[in-house]
């Protein structure tokens, strides 16, 4: 007779497939398997981080002008509790000021909460610089590599990083639907977890619970197997390629789009800064840029469309409103770059 455990059981889901992935991931971003908790998606991960952590009236936060919306609600939502968030911007070239962020930092600061690699834009900040001044003066240290994962190299030890958050639907090329959460095995003891149920808690009675000794004590039991195992698959076959080798082939082809796309008159590339990753983003003059973008779709180039929503401060500090974005991987070919530049050059709106 077939009951529903009987999956449980046909999938192996409580053996080796499921509790690989933690180590697969772990493997991916120098951590332990004890500090990787899995998620359905990046903001579940970073918000389940960001409100464990306590604030009272008067403290500070440290975040950039490229942070992405969802981790501005959240840091919107404690400046109501009378947190004090401070925004470090880019300077003239699109850098991250190492001199200012140190400069912000006094007793009353918390949190440094950075996005590594923006949704709307090509650059990346200094996160190991950052990692090396956030434990210079010991500030709890978060970073959001959602578009890192599966393109840069990631080791939190030598960023130094308390905290990560990471997605598998972006680089990583894993299925919607999965993320996953570094917590530091030192600072675990500082988040109280935002939701309990019996993966996380033992020993539960009326008068209590022992907590696990681990990141797994930030996720719930129940979640979509197949997903996660489909995100240890992704993980895998990253690793197997090399994440190194991946970055280099993903510079490659990125500087090769911006160098193409910067000669094509009336299309100006948005990427700033020394450090440039595989998103490229551009507009073409007087041409709003969904247009552009679906017009790229119609002819089977695939790209995106940014809003302003994305990277609010960002934006709207560079007076966009919209960008298109293509972001380069690895399997992409240098046919496929010259493809979309002679759509660009060829029909009227490049004009």
């Amino acid at each position: 007779m077939f009951h529903y455990i009987f999956q449980n059981r046909r999938g192996n889901y409580a053996e080796l497939g499921i509790d690989g992935v933690y180590q697969l991931i772990a493997d991916l971003i120098g951590a332990v398997k004890e500090e990787v908790a899995i998620f359905e998606n990046a903001s579940a991960a970073w918000g389940t981080a960001f409100k464990g952590l306590t604030f009272h009236d008067g403290d500070e936060i440290i975040t950039c002008e490229m942070e992405y919306v969802t981790n501005l609600i959240g840091l919107a939502d404690v400046r109501k509790k009378g947190v004090k968030v401070i925004v470090i911007n880019n300077d003239e070239s699109g850098n991250f000021p190492l001199a200012d962020l140190e400069q912000a930092i006094n007793s009353k600061t918390k949190l440094i909460a950075v996005t590594h690699i923006p949704s709307s834009g090509g650059g990346i900040l200094p996160i190991k610089e950052i990692g090396n001044i956030a434990s210079k003066h010991k500030v709890l240290y978060m970073v959001d590599a959602c578009q890192t994962a599966g393109q840069y190299p990631i080791d939190v030890k030598e960023i130094k990083c308390d905290i990560l958050s990471a997605t598998g639907r972006k680089y990583m090329r894993a299925p919607r639907g999965t993320g996953f959460l570094f917590v530091k095995k030192t600072v675990q003891d500082q988040l109280s977890p935002v939701l309990l149920d019996f993966l996380a808690a033992s020993n539960v009675s009326l008068d209590g619970y022992t907590l696990r000794q681990d990141a797994r004590r930030f996720e719930l039991y129940e979640k979509s197997r197949a997903l996660t195992l489909g995100l240890g698959k992704a993980v895998e076959y990253a690793l197997n390629i090399g994440v190194d080798r991946i970055w280099q082939r993903v510079q490659y082809l990125a500087d090769l789009t911006r160098a193409e796309l910067n000669g094509i008159p009336g299309v100006t590339c948005h990427d700033i800064g020394s450090e440039k990753c595989g998103i490229v983003t551009f507009s073409v003059a007087g041409i709003d840029s969904m247009l552009v973008k679906n017009k790229l779709v119609e002819n089977g180039i695939n790209v995106s469309f940014g809003g302003s929503q994305a990277t609010p401060i960002y934006m709207e500090k560079h007076g966009l409103k919209g960008i298109v974005r293509a972001s380069l991987h690895y399997y992409n070919t240098e046919s496929e770059i010259a493809t979309m530049c002679d759509f660009l050059k060829e029909h009227p709106f490049a004009s």
